[in-house]
């Protein structure tokens, strides 16, 4: 639902508990589909969880720091570059 933009409000403080246990947690697709959802909400979405939104993005900057995020050899199509290439626009953000 989130990635659908629905319930956002009521979801994205779960989701948030959630990866910040598991940043890869798995929804119903594959690993890492639940965060990359969350990296594509709008910056107002975060807006009363500001506090919530450091402590994922401190995280994340950890996980894209190591294996497999960090190899340089990543191809452009590889699911880990586009996860880690998502999570490096949100830190930036």
């Amino acid at each position: 639902m989130l990635g659908q933009e629905i319930g956002v409000p009521a979801l994205l403080p779960l989701a948030v508990q959630v990866l910040l246990r598991d940043p890869l947690a798995e929804g119903d697709y594959y690993p890492g589909d639940l965060l990359s959802n969350v990296l594509r909400l709008p910056d107002s979405a975060w807006s009363s969880l500001r506090a919530e939104r450091k402590r994922l993005a401190s995280s994340l900057a950890e996980l894209v720091a190591g294996h497999p995020f960090s190899d340089p050899d990543l191809r452009p199509r590889d699911p880990d570059r586009l996860l880690r290439d998502a999570i490096l626009r949100f830190l930036a953000r």
